[in-house]
Protein backbone atom coordinates (compact mmCIF):
# COMPACT_ATOMS: atom_id res chain seq x y z
CA UNK A 1 0.00 0.00 0.00
CA UNK A 2 1.34 3.42 -0.98
CA UNK A 3 1.18 6.40 1.33
CA UNK A 4 -2.08 8.34 1.28
CA UNK A 5 -1.88 11.82 -0.19
CA UNK A 6 -4.23 14.65 -1.12
CA UNK A 7 -7.91 13.77 -1.46
CA UNK A 8 -7.30 10.14 -0.47
CA UNK A 9 -5.77 11.17 2.84
CA UNK A 10 -8.52 13.74 3.49
CA UNK A 11 -11.14 11.04 2.86
CA UNK A 12 -9.37 8.69 5.27
CA UNK A 13 -9.38 11.37 7.96
CA UNK A 14 -13.04 12.11 7.21
CA UNK A 15 -13.86 8.46 7.92
CA UNK A 16 -11.55 8.29 10.92
CA UNK A 17 -12.86 11.47 12.53
CA UNK A 18 -15.60 9.65 14.46
CA UNK A 19 -13.11 7.69 16.55
CA UNK A 20 -10.13 10.05 16.36
CA UNK A 21 -10.55 11.93 19.65
CA UNK A 22 -11.13 8.70 21.54
CA UNK A 23 -8.04 7.03 20.10
CA UNK A 24 -5.65 9.94 20.67
CA UNK A 25 -6.96 10.41 24.22
CA UNK A 26 -5.73 6.87 24.94
CA UNK A 27 -2.20 7.78 23.79
CA UNK A 28 -0.05 8.62 26.84
CA UNK A 29 1.04 12.24 26.72
CA UNK A 30 -0.72 13.13 23.46
CA UNK A 31 -2.44 16.31 24.67
CA UNK A 32 0.30 17.21 27.16
CA UNK A 33 2.90 17.01 24.39
CA UNK A 34 0.86 19.31 22.14
CA UNK A 35 0.58 21.81 24.98
CA UNK A 36 4.33 21.65 25.54
CA UNK A 37 5.00 22.34 21.86
CA UNK A 38 2.49 25.22 21.90
CA UNK A 39 4.29 26.76 24.89
CA UNK A 40 7.53 26.52 22.96
CA UNK A 41 6.19 29.12 20.53
CA UNK A 42 6.86 31.53 23.38
CA UNK A 43 3.90 33.82 22.65
CA UNK A 44 4.05 36.85 24.95
CA UNK A 45 1.34 38.27 27.23
CA UNK A 46 -1.04 35.33 26.85
CA UNK A 47 -1.21 35.96 23.10
CA UNK A 48 -2.82 39.41 23.31
CA UNK A 49 -2.79 40.98 19.86
CA UNK A 50 -1.18 37.88 18.33
CA UNK A 51 -2.52 36.18 15.20
CA UNK A 52 -1.82 32.44 15.07
CA UNK A 53 -2.34 30.04 12.17
CA UNK A 54 -2.95 26.45 13.33
CA UNK A 55 -2.17 24.23 10.35
CA UNK A 56 -3.52 20.68 10.32
CA UNK A 57 -5.75 21.47 13.29
CA UNK A 58 -7.89 18.34 12.88
CA UNK A 59 -10.56 18.08 15.57
CA UNK A 60 -9.02 20.99 17.47
CA UNK A 61 -6.53 19.30 19.79
CA UNK A 62 -3.73 21.62 18.70
CA UNK A 63 -6.10 24.62 18.86
CA UNK A 64 -6.91 23.78 22.48
CA UNK A 65 -3.19 23.41 23.20
CA UNK A 66 -2.53 26.87 21.78
CA UNK A 67 -5.33 28.38 23.85
CA UNK A 68 -3.89 26.83 26.99
CA UNK A 69 -0.71 28.89 26.60
CA UNK A 70 -2.11 31.88 24.68
CA UNK A 71 -5.77 32.30 25.70
CA UNK A 72 -6.04 35.80 24.20
CA UNK A 73 -4.61 34.97 20.76
CA UNK A 74 -6.61 35.15 17.55
CA UNK A 75 -6.36 31.59 16.18
CA UNK A 76 -7.34 30.31 12.75
CA UNK A 77 -7.36 26.53 12.43
CA UNK A 78 -6.95 25.02 8.97
CA UNK A 79 -7.52 21.43 7.89
CA UNK A 80 -8.16 19.58 4.63
CA UNK A 81 -10.59 17.12 6.23
CA UNK A 82 -14.20 18.28 6.46
CA UNK A 83 -14.95 15.42 8.84
CA UNK A 84 -12.26 16.47 11.30
CA UNK A 85 -13.44 20.09 11.21
CA UNK A 86 -17.03 18.99 11.82
CA UNK A 87 -15.82 17.40 15.07
CA UNK A 88 -13.93 20.56 15.95
CA UNK A 89 -17.06 22.64 15.36
CA UNK A 90 -19.01 20.67 17.98
CA UNK A 91 -16.67 21.95 20.71
CA UNK A 92 -16.84 25.21 22.61
CA UNK A 93 -14.40 27.90 21.42
CA UNK A 94 -13.82 31.58 22.21
CA UNK A 95 -14.95 34.11 19.62
CA UNK A 96 -11.33 34.67 18.61
CA UNK A 97 -11.09 31.12 17.18
CA UNK A 98 -12.26 30.24 13.69
CA UNK A 99 -11.74 27.34 11.30
CA UNK A 100 -11.06 27.11 7.56
CA UNK A 101 -11.59 24.02 5.41
CA UNK A 102 -8.74 23.94 2.90
CA UNK A 103 -5.63 21.97 2.01
CA UNK A 104 -2.63 23.88 3.29
CA UNK A 105 -1.24 23.98 -0.24
CA UNK A 106 -4.16 26.21 -1.31
CA UNK A 107 -3.69 28.91 1.32
CA UNK A 108 -1.41 31.11 -0.79
CA UNK A 109 -4.36 32.58 -2.70
CA UNK A 110 -6.64 32.84 0.34
CA UNK A 111 -4.52 34.46 3.05
CA UNK A 112 -2.63 37.74 2.91
CA UNK A 113 1.18 37.50 3.04
CA UNK A 114 2.66 38.53 6.37
CA UNK A 115 -0.71 38.35 8.11
CA UNK A 116 0.26 35.99 10.98
CA UNK A 117 2.57 36.42 13.92
CA UNK A 118 2.94 32.70 14.56
CA UNK A 119 2.27 29.38 12.87
CA UNK A 120 1.78 26.06 14.62
CA UNK A 121 1.75 22.82 12.63
CA UNK A 122 0.95 19.56 14.40
CA UNK A 123 1.45 16.21 12.67
CA UNK A 124 1.28 17.88 9.26
CA UNK A 125 4.49 17.90 7.28
CA UNK A 126 5.01 14.15 6.85
CA UNK A 127 1.58 14.04 5.19
CA UNK A 128 2.42 16.59 2.50
CA UNK A 129 3.50 15.88 -1.05
CA UNK A 130 5.91 18.83 -1.06
CA UNK A 131 7.02 19.90 2.45
CA UNK A 132 9.52 22.42 1.10
CA UNK A 133 6.87 24.27 -0.90
CA UNK A 134 4.67 24.44 2.19
CA UNK A 135 7.53 25.79 4.30
CA UNK A 136 8.01 28.55 1.73
CA UNK A 137 4.29 29.29 1.93
CA UNK A 138 4.39 29.39 5.74
CA UNK A 139 7.35 31.73 5.76
CA UNK A 140 5.48 34.05 3.41
CA UNK A 141 2.39 34.11 5.64
CA UNK A 142 4.43 35.06 8.69
CA UNK A 143 5.12 38.67 9.59
CA UNK A 144 8.76 39.75 10.01
CA UNK A 145 10.09 38.14 13.18
CA UNK A 146 7.23 35.64 13.11
CA UNK A 147 7.43 32.40 15.04
CA UNK A 148 7.04 28.81 13.85
CA UNK A 149 6.54 25.64 15.90
CA UNK A 150 6.22 22.25 14.26
CA UNK A 151 5.11 19.28 16.36
CA UNK A 152 5.86 16.13 14.39
CA UNK A 153 6.73 12.47 14.44
CA UNK A 154 10.37 12.62 13.33
CA UNK A 155 12.62 9.76 14.35
CA UNK A 156 15.87 10.78 15.99
CA UNK A 157 17.97 8.61 13.69
CA UNK A 158 18.85 5.78 16.07
CA UNK A 159 17.76 2.24 15.13
CA UNK A 160 16.25 2.08 18.62
CA UNK A 161 13.83 4.91 17.81
CA UNK A 162 12.65 3.14 14.66
CA UNK A 163 12.29 -0.14 16.53
CA UNK A 164 10.22 1.43 19.31
CA UNK A 165 7.95 3.18 16.80
CA UNK A 166 7.37 0.01 14.80
CA UNK A 167 6.74 -2.03 17.94
CA UNK A 168 4.20 0.44 19.34
CA UNK A 169 2.43 0.63 15.99
CA UNK A 170 2.28 -3.15 15.59
CA UNK A 171 1.14 -3.83 19.15
CA UNK A 172 -1.17 -0.88 19.87
CA UNK A 173 -1.78 1.78 17.24
CA UNK A 174 -2.63 -0.35 14.21
CA UNK A 175 -4.83 -2.85 16.12
CA UNK A 176 -6.77 0.08 17.60
CA UNK A 177 -7.16 1.57 14.12
CA UNK A 178 -8.46 -1.73 12.74
CA UNK A 179 -11.02 -1.98 15.55
CA UNK A 180 -12.21 1.51 14.68
CA UNK A 181 -12.54 0.56 11.00
CA UNK A 182 -9.63 2.74 9.90
CA UNK A 183 -6.89 0.24 9.15
CA UNK A 184 -5.68 2.16 6.08
CA UNK A 185 -5.26 5.43 7.96
CA UNK A 186 -3.17 3.89 10.73
CA UNK A 187 -1.08 1.87 8.30
CA UNK A 188 -0.37 5.19 6.62
CA UNK A 189 0.56 6.69 10.01
CA UNK A 190 3.17 4.02 10.63
CA UNK A 191 4.75 4.22 7.19
CA UNK A 192 4.60 8.00 6.91
CA UNK A 193 6.79 8.32 10.01
CA UNK A 194 9.32 5.71 8.92
CA UNK A 195 9.63 7.22 5.45
CA UNK A 196 9.77 10.87 6.53
CA UNK A 197 12.79 12.94 7.60
CA UNK A 198 14.76 12.24 10.71
CA UNK A 199 14.74 15.12 13.18
CA UNK A 200 18.12 16.50 11.98
CA UNK A 201 16.98 16.29 8.35
CA UNK A 202 13.78 18.22 9.03
CA UNK A 203 15.72 20.89 10.92
CA UNK A 204 17.83 21.22 7.79
CA UNK A 205 14.67 21.76 5.73
CA UNK A 206 13.67 24.60 8.01
CA UNK A 207 17.04 26.29 7.67
CA UNK A 208 17.03 25.90 3.87
CA UNK A 209 13.56 27.46 3.80
CA UNK A 210 15.01 30.58 5.43
CA UNK A 211 14.03 30.08 9.07
CA UNK A 212 16.52 31.23 11.69
CA UNK A 213 17.16 30.23 15.31
CA UNK A 214 16.03 26.70 14.46
CA UNK A 215 15.86 24.42 17.50
CA UNK A 216 15.03 20.72 17.80
CA UNK A 217 13.45 19.92 21.15
CA UNK A 218 12.60 16.42 22.41
CA UNK A 219 9.38 15.32 24.05
CA UNK A 220 9.27 13.04 27.09
CA UNK A 221 8.01 9.52 27.72
CA UNK A 222 7.89 6.73 25.17
CA UNK A 223 7.97 9.33 22.38
CA UNK A 224 11.50 10.46 23.25
CA UNK A 225 13.43 10.19 19.98
CA UNK A 226 10.17 9.76 18.06
CA UNK A 227 8.30 13.06 18.39
CA UNK A 228 9.98 16.48 18.42
CA UNK A 229 9.14 20.16 18.54
CA UNK A 230 10.91 22.31 15.96
CA UNK A 231 10.96 26.06 16.46
CA UNK A 232 12.23 28.84 14.23
CA UNK A 233 11.79 32.50 13.31
CA UNK A 234 11.52 34.58 10.19
CA UNK A 235 13.93 37.43 9.69
CA UNK A 236 13.22 40.94 10.97
CA UNK A 237 12.54 43.80 8.61
CA UNK A 238 15.62 45.62 7.43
Amino acid sequence: MTLLRGDALSAAFDHGSAAYDRLVAASPGYHAHLRRSARRLGLPDGGRGVRVLDLGCGTGASTAALLASAPYARITGVDASAGMLERAATKSWPEAVDFVHAPVEELAGRLRPGSYDAVFAGYLFRNLTDPDKTLDLVRGLLAPGGRLAVHEYTLGGSPVHRAVWNAVCAAIIQPAGRLAGDAGLYHHLRRSVVEFDTAPAFAGRLRRAGFTDVRVLPLPGWQTGITHTFTGRTGEEA
